[in-house]
Order: structure tokens, then C-alpha cells, then sequence
């Protein structure tokens, strides 16, 4: 492989001929400083102000969703998700081994154990024919109409499929797996904004969905995520224990249950509000970059993530799917070296020391991507 051409070609398309090219850089060119400041002059910088409500309803409208709910960050919002599902202390979520590792984190932190199933080569996402696969030999329904591990003999309380990348997984597919098997879904969107599946936003295809508005995502406030759902009471009991299940009232302190100090911070939300608006003009500068990469790596070769038929990507991260695990480890050796950054895809989850009992299906295709796959520089060029 070529490496200095495709490093020079790199540094063509971010108009840096010399220095450091990051992975995936923020862009604050809309109204971030002047929302900022309103929260500032306000006083009002915490977890009470306009921009919370604002950005809520800016999700809401951007997905399609009927409601959204603003966490501090993309783990706390899964988190609340699992606990909205109902995953009980003990319980099984099944979810994707080819994942950050928030995804199987935020499953522990409600109690759950992970299941890892495999992927589908095309959209790295969780693969609706190996999920059905897993549950055959290892699902059943009880009585009360719940799935029961038949391996282990606990209750398989939710999945949790991701769109890796930004890339819409076959999730109507999924969707109906998990109706037949009575199993709650939870889509792992934290990637996906702007992402549509047969034009329905990512995120809507279960009982809820979470994003992330981390410091390297499409649109991001620092930190910042967000749950939607169609179903209002979910909706009301989310807002509720996020903000630690306080009871309203004008000056006395009381809390119906256990709740999560993990409501956005206005301030915060000012940022996200700049930068949702900015959205569209981000994913139309994405996609040409997408388009640049594959005109380039597919005449040599190379073969380059793309969106699946029936989706439209937000190409939040440009990816090379390469021959093997030395070619993959000498491309990062060399772009890395040549201050370029590129990453691996992550280690699978089941590879990993606190996960590395849980029970895992046939992770052929995971571990064929994750021996191959490479991010590239994907920054917004405004």
C-alpha cells in the first residue's frame, strides 16, 4: 500500500500541508459564543434554564421523536435507558461485541450482563440473522410472557444494538426479533444523528433511543446526550430521575424514589442548541467527504465503509476496511507517525478483562472487522 501517497492526499483534502490532522475535530462557527453568553448573563448555568427545554425540543423535531430528554453525556443517557426497559440487578441485555465500551458499560451500571452477538460485515451493527440465530438455541418464553435464557436461566431483559459510525444497522429487522421474543429495544444511537433508516430517524425503531454529544461527535457541547421515546410516561419518568426524582415544590426537599443527578447543564445545552443548528450543513459537508474518500481508495483498491440501500449516513467517521491485521497495524504505524490520526476500530468487548466471561454467540464477523477496520480523518472542512 501506498502510504505516503494516501498521507499526502489526506493532507491535501484538510488543506494542511504540514502538522498535526486529528481524527474528528470540533467546529463552532454558528451562535455557540452568543448562546453561551445568554446562559452567563442569565445566571441560570445549571440544570434549570431555556436551553435545556430549547434543545429538548430541538431533538425532538430534528428525530421526529415526540419526546427527548437532555442527560449530561451519551453513557448516562444509556444508563437511564436500561433503567426505563426495566433491566433489573441480574438480568441479560444482548448487544454487540464490535461497540465502545460505554455500550456494555452502561448495561453494568443498571446491574445487567452483557450477551454479545455478532455483526454484520456491511453495517458493523448488530446482525439481525445472528441475533435470531442466538435466540433459537438459547430463548424462550415463560409464562409471564418474558424471555428466558435457557443456558443460564436468567431473564434477557433488553437489546441493545448500536449504529456504529453512524451507520443505520438493519434495525426494522432487529425491531422485529425482539417484538417476537418479547424483549425491549434500545437503540445505541450515541453515533448516528442525522442518520435515517427508510427516513426514519435512528433512535425510533424501539422503546427508546440515546445519542451522545461528546467532544468528538458530529454535534457536540463538551459532553451532552440525550434519550427520545414516543411513549409519554417513559418520557415524564426519564426527565423525573434524572434530575434526582425530586418531587415539585417551591422550597421542600422530597424524592419518591432513587434518582440521578444527570440533567444537562444549561450552559451546556446552549452549546448543543449553536450546534444542532449547524446540523444540516455539517452532514452535507460530511457526505462530500465521503464521496472524496471513495473516489480515491476505490480506484485503489481499497475498499471504504459506505451506507447500506434503504439508509442515509451521517459519515459522523470515515472508515477503510484493509486486507489484514498486519496491513491494518501498518497503515496506523505509518499515517500516526506522520502526524495523520487514524485508529483502529475497538477491541471486541468480549476481549476485554471485566467482560471476558460474559456468554458470547459465533463473533466471526466482529472479529474479522475488528482485525481490519481503520478510522480516518473525518472532520467537518468549513
Amino acid at each position: 500500500m501506498m502510504f505516503e501517497e494516501i498521507t499526502s492526499f489526506i493532507r491535501s483534502v484538510f488543506n494542511t500541508p504540514e502538522g498535526f490532522i486529528p481524527l474528528h475535530a470540533p467546529y463552532f462557527g454558528g451562535n455557540e459564543r452568543r448562546y453561551v453568553l445568554e446562559t452567563l448573563d442569565s445566571t441560570f448555568v445549571s440544570s434549570v434554564g431555556e436551553y435545556v427545554n430549547k434543545f429538548e425540543q430541538m431533538m425532538a423535531e430534528l428525530t421526529g421523536a415526540k419526546y427527548a430528554i437532555a442527560t449530561v453525556n451519551g453513557t448516562t443517557a444509556l444508563h437511564l435507558a436500561m433503567i426505563l426497559a426495566g433491566v433489573k440487578p441480574g438480568d441479560e441485555v444482548i448487544t454487540q461485541p464490535l461497540t465502545f465500551v460505554a455500550t456494555a458499560n452502561a448495561i453494568s451500571h443498571a446491574g445487567g450482563i452483557p450477551i454479545f452477538v455478532d455483526v454484520d460485515r456491511d453495517t458493523l451493527g448488530l446482525s439481525p440473522k445472528a441475533l435470531l440465530r442466538f435466540l433459537e438455541e438459547h430463548g424462550a418464553l415463560n409464562a409471564d410472557g418474558q424471555c428466558i435464557n435457557k443456558t443460564t436461566g436468567k431473564r434477557i431483559a433488553a437489546c441493545v444494538p448500536m449504529h456504529t459510525f453512524g451507520f443505520p444497522l438493519r434495525i426494522i429487522e432487529v425491531a422485529e426479533i425482539c417484538k417476537k421474543y418479547n424483549i425491549p429495544l434500545v437503540e445505541d444511537a450515541a453515533e448516528s444523528l442525522g442518520s435515517y433508516y427508510k427516513d426514519i430517524h435512528t433512535g425510533n425503531f424501539g422503546l427508546l433511543g440515546t445519542f451522545s454529544f461528546n467532544g468528538n461527535k458530529t454535534v457536540t457541547c463538551g459532553a451532552g446526550g440525550a434519550i427520545i421515546t414516543n411513549d409519554p410516561g417513559i418520557a415524564r419518568h426519564a426527565k423525573h430521575i434524572s434530575t434526582t426524582a425530586k418531587i415539585p415544590h417551591s422550597w421542600e426537599f422530597d424524592h419518591d424514589e432513587v434518582g440521578y443527578n444527570y440533567r444537562l447543564p444549561n450552559i451546556t445545552a446552549a452549546l448543543a442548541c449553536a450546534q444542532l443548528e449547524q446540523l444540516p450543513t455539517f452532514i452535507k459537508n460530511k457526505r462530500e467527504l465521503a464521496h472524496i474518500y471513495q473516489n480515491f481508495f476505490q480506484t485503489r483498491g481499497i475498499n471504504v465503509l459506505d451506507e447500506m440501500k434503504d439508509t442515509r449516513a451521517n459519515f459522523w467517521l470515515n472508515g477503510l476496511v484493509l486486507n489484514s491485521l498486519e496491513e491494518r497495524n501498518s497503515f496506523l504505524q505509518s499515517l500516526n507517525d506522520n502526524q495523520v490520526m487514524c485508529r483502529p476500530i475497538w477491541k471486541l468487548m468480549n476481549k476485554l478483562e471485566m467482560y471476558k466471561d460474559c456468554q458470547c454467540g459465533s463473533l466471526e464477523n466482529a472479529t474479522w472487522l475488528e482485525q481490519r477496520v481503520v478510522n480516518i480523518p473525518s472532520s467537518v472542512r468549513l
